[in-house]
């Protein structure tokens, strides 16, 4: 067996949560500036924090900010759902004795509120969220403090997410990289030492290495 933990950010990853995001995220921004910002243009908070996406987005009162967004998202929590094939690849990590883990630019509050409703929580021994490091994706931090908290080598894992930051993050780590597609992220710039157009391309990657 080559790894020994399949480490998953949450966000593209493992549930569709890019129409809560955006839109909650646009009726925050009209709300506190009066302007309203085009879907494409949001985009890119896609994978960073929350309190970083405000920043870029020059929003004066982070804090503010944060409390009008996370309102906002409960309004669009209906539309937000795993992926089709998640839930079957997770069950195959169980059946075969891979450890599921997360790391993840969500905080805890994030976390059991987005996350944990949607029944996938009870997959994964080690979580990482955003209160646990200071520095965030495209950082390193984050996924070394995984390691640190599982107490495994860089060689033993690997990090599966949908955006650069998620790839970033596993290079700057010394931890190998699988790319997910099926959120629409293109592969042409974002280099990965995988791609998976399906959860069940994760599957069949671990095959090889460990046939059953």
């Amino acid at each position: 067996m080559r790894y020994k933990h399949i480490i998953f950010d949450i966000d593209g990853t493992l549930i569709d949560t890019e129409y809560a995001v955006i839109h909650s995220l646009i009726k925050t921004i009209t709300k506190i500036t009066g302007n309203v910002p085009q879907y494409e243009d949001l985009k890119f908070v896609l994978g960073i924090t929350g309190k970083d996406a405000l920043k870029r987005l020059k929003i004066d009162d982070i804090d503010r900010g944060l409390e009008i967004w996370d309102a906002n998202m409960k309004s669009y929590y209906h539309t937000i759902h795993p992926f089709q094939g998640i839930k079957e690849c997770l069950n195959y990590l169980l059946s075969n004795k891979y450890v599921s883990g997360i790391v993840t630019s969500k905080t805890y509050m994030e976390y059991h509120t987005d996350f944990t409703p949607l029944g996938l929580a009870n997959y994964f021994t080690t979580v990482v969220c955003a209160d646990d490091t200071v520095e965030h994706k495209p950082q390193a931090a984050p996924l070394l403090a995984y390691l640190s908290k599982a107490k495994i080598n860089p060689v033993d894992a690997i990090y599966i997410g949908d955006s650069i930051y998620d790839i970033q993050c596993a290079t700057s780590a010394g931890v190998d990289s699988g790319l997910v597609l099926w959120s629409g992220t293109s592969p042409d710039s974002i280099k990965a030492n995988y791609y998976f157009k399906t959860p069940d391309d994760i599957c069949r990657m671990l095959s090889d290495f460990h046939p059953t």
